[in-house]
């Protein structure tokens, strides 16, 4: 719902956008909001409005890694109206950092929006992240929303003329003299030879030379034709000649030109940069061809500061100003060559720097430079001139070349010692994701890109070793999470998931003393998706924290519902994510569902796992004070399967421990019951409750009432089961009793 805050992008100022006529295209508009509402009002507001002659359209998002997904779909976006809070206080934050960063797209305009000022101060938000605006929704009423929409996409629609224009400007030095070529400076002084030898009517015998960077008395031979080639990128004292050396120095040093009777050195004179061309003549030059020349050469001053314009523009475009290696775009322009041309011998690897964002946090960014440089220049030195080395995103490096020196080993010793930065010597792990540049899938350079961070990402999803090798599955995977993700969503939004119900007993007697709640999505052919595939799918989009507290509701709603036709007092547990606990107001939000359907809080018990103490154990224990204050009981969820359980048990206020049913399947082995024993007398000098998860057999049974466990859960007893049926279960239980 729109809270009152966000009001008034309902209202009408005075000003009124004049209708005009429109051109075909359309401005592409993406507004990022996890509140479905905000997303009708600004479509409304902005439903009228041309600009530059085109209409808008409109894409949405609902989670920032949603929103992600949308800008990989389409590249021509001209503007994000993003909010802040969404998935995470800082969803927003970290799409505007991935824009950038990761996307690598400086035209698109970002327009931060949010109802929580407080969880991003506009000061600091507009010092740290690039964005072009940013507005409380409490600013945006519609007149201002159209100055700040139109002012964005005009921001936008400049960089992209801008930028269209650098490339078309490219391609017109490139397709004309190659001056974008590795070597453009040598071609041009060469083609400078060549061609007033020509207007000269004589072969092309010399030499382009110009004061050697940062040493001013050193020349160098930018470029050379005949005799002379071999010279090329050498200093003009390797020539052994005295009487060329003295005229290149003098024609330099006076600024004009020398003639003598067999040879000329012609003065090019550019802006910022001189050079002097020598020619073997033979003979005087006339003064006829003289004029001639000094025409050419006043071309040829503006064509070689190009050059070198062009190469330093070249420098800058594709050179990493921080650690001074290829970056990003670099190391897509020569995956796309070599996409052109496969090679089974080569192989391209990421390298993902782990909790980077640590170093910086903690020993502040400029120790986190020096760390980047320090990691840049032993990537470089230790893998030699055979591999590409780049830096392609904050915290991670690109890197090709031979199968045989780019591999998980290499990597591994690379970064077995510390790094120095600065004063400290710092020990860094990496996550790695390797392809072939085979390419059977005949992808270009983005495309090789793209599949080598689809193995880092599986790398850091699924690997023990930290590395992995780009398969085809992986990508065919990636494209049925995204399609399972858009399906869960809209199924969802449908009300189409349910919740059912696990009986947990009195082992003793049987008798159903509560029930956990866990998730079904049921499908149109009858069959149901695990939850152990779609709950992982929802954290991942950042839908489980609206999933969740659907559940929660949904347990008050029932546990009302049972106390309206007189069943059993039962308590209904239910999992919690760690994205839920991540939100500081969580306890209220449980609060006030407790509140709604009128139950006694101590019938719900929330179910925690070890994964989510980890996070932050001083947070979660503070949150789960606030709910045992509120008499909402507390669970630890497949207890012992982590290796910290123990040193948290005494700190959290707990009710119950559940035992994993890993541990309950080895009860009959003399390891598996050690443990579990451990954990149930434990349990019982802490004065907790012990319940076992997985019970399937009379064997396991019998073995917890020996123990004087008190509670237990499995199919032994029941499956999970809608309402409807559990009710009927539980009516069948009051009449026996």
């Amino acid at each position: 719902m729109v809270s009152s805050q966000d009001e008034p992008l309902f209202l009408h100022d005075d000003d009124e956008v004049t209708p005009a006529e429109y051109s075909k295209g359309f401005w592409k508009i993406l507004i990022v909001d996890d509140d479905q509402e905000i997303h009708a009002v600004t479509k409304m507001a902005l439903a009228d409005v041309i600009i530059s002659g085109r209409q808008l359209e409109f894409f949405h998002a609902y989670s920032g890694s949603e929103a992600l997904d949308r800008l990989t779909e389409h590249d021509d976006i001209a503007m994000v109206l993003l909010d802040v809070v969404m998935e995470t206080d800082d969803a927003g934050l970290k799409v505007a950092q991935a824009i950038r960063e990761q996307l690598g797209n400086d035209e698109i305009r970002i327009v931060l929006r949010t109802g929580q000022p407080g969880y991003a101060p506009e000061e600091s938000v507009v010092k740290n992240y690039d964005i072009n605006d940013y507005k409380t929704k409490t600013e945006l009423t519609r007149s201002r929303l159209l100055t700040t929409v139109f002012s964005a996409v005009r921001s936008y629609q400049q960089l992209c003329t801008i930028n269209e224009n650098r490339r078309g400007l490219r391609k017109i030095i490139h397709s004309a003299s190659n001056l974008m070529e590795k070597h453009s400076i040598v071609n041009f002084s060469e083609g400078v030879v060549t061609q007033i030898a020509s207007l000269l009517g004589l072969n092309a015998e010399g030499i382009v030379g110009a004061r050697a960077p940062h040493k001013d008395n050193d020349i160098l031979v930018l470029g050379a034709a005949g005799h002379f080639a071999n010279s090329i990128n050498k200093s003009l004292s390797t020539l052994n000649s005295d009487e060329i050396e003295k005229n290149v120095r003098k024609c330099l040093n006076e600024q004009r030109h020398i003639h003598t009777d067999t040879a000329t050195v012609f003065f090019i004179d550019g802006q910022a940069h001189q050079a002097a061309a020598y020619i073997e003549t033979k003979n005087a030059v006339a003064e006829y061809d003289q004029e001639l020349l000094e025409v050419f050469l006043a071309n040829i001053a503006v064509g070689f500061e190009n050059a070198n314009l062009f190469e330093e523009l070249r420098t800058a475009a594709y050179l990493d100003p921080l650690t001074g290696i290829p970056n990003r775009a670099e190391f897509t322009r020569c995956l796309q060559v070599l996409s052109e041309k496969p090679d089974k011998d080569k192989m391209i690897a990421v390298i993902d720097i782990d909790h980077f964002s640590d170093v910086n946090d903690g020993l502040g960014q400029d120790v986190g430079n020096l760390l980047l440089r320090a990691v840049a220049l032993r990537l470089t030195d230790q893998l030699g001139d055979k591999v590409f080395v780049s830096r392609i995103s904050a915290d991670v490096f690109g890197v090709y070349g031979p199968a045989n020196i780019v591999t998980p080993n290499a990597f591994s010793e690379l970064f077995a010692l510390p790094f120095r930065a600065g004063e400290h010597y710092i020990p860094l792990r990496v996550t790695c994701g390797f392809a072939s540049a085979t390419n059977p899938e005949s992808v270009n350079g983005k495309g090789l890109l793209k599949q080598v961070y689809i193995a880092l990402k599986n790398a850091k999803n699924n690997s023990f070793d930290r590395y992995n090798y780009y398969e085809p599955s992986m990508e065919q995977d990636t494209q049925r999470r995204l399609h399972l993700v858009r399906r869960l969503r809209a199924d969802f939004a449908n009300r189409k998931l349910q919740v059912w119900y696990q009986p947990q007993v009195e082992l003793k007697t049987k008798k159903v003393v509560g029930v956990e709640a866990l998730l079904r999505w049921p499908q149109s052919d009858g069959s149901f998706i695990s939850p152990a595939e779609f709950i992982p799918l929802a954290e991942y989009s950042g839908l489980i924290v609206e999933i969740g507290s659907w559940v929660i509701e949904e347990a008050c709603r029932q546990i009302n519902a049972f106390d309206e036709i007189g069943l059993p007092q039962l308590r209904v547990a239910v999992n919690v994510s760690v994205p839920q606990f991540r939100k500081r107001d969580f306890p209220e939000l449980v609060e006030k569902q407790i509140e709604q359907w009128g139950i006694d809080p101590t019938r719900i018990e929330l179910e925690i796992t070890e994964s989510i103490v980890m996070e932050d154990p001083d947070l979660v224990a503070d949150i789960l004070r606030r709910l045992k204050q509120q008499g909402i009981q507390v669970a630890i969820d497949d207890f012992g399967v982590g290796f910290s359980s123990l040193s948290y048990l005494q700190k959290l206020p707990l009710d119950r421990i559940k035992i994993d049913k890993t541990f309950v399947n080895n009860s009959d082995e003399k390891s598996g019951k050690i443990i579990i024993e451990t954990i149930v007398d434990m349990a019982r000098r802490l004065g907790l409750k012990v319940l076992a998860e997985g019970i399937e057999e009379q064997s396991q049974l019998d073995y917890f009432l020996g123990l004087d466990c008190t509670e237990g859960q499995g199919f032994f007893f029941a499956k999970p089961m809608p309402a409807d049926q559990l009710i009927c279960l539980l009516q069948k239980q009051m009449s026996y009793s």
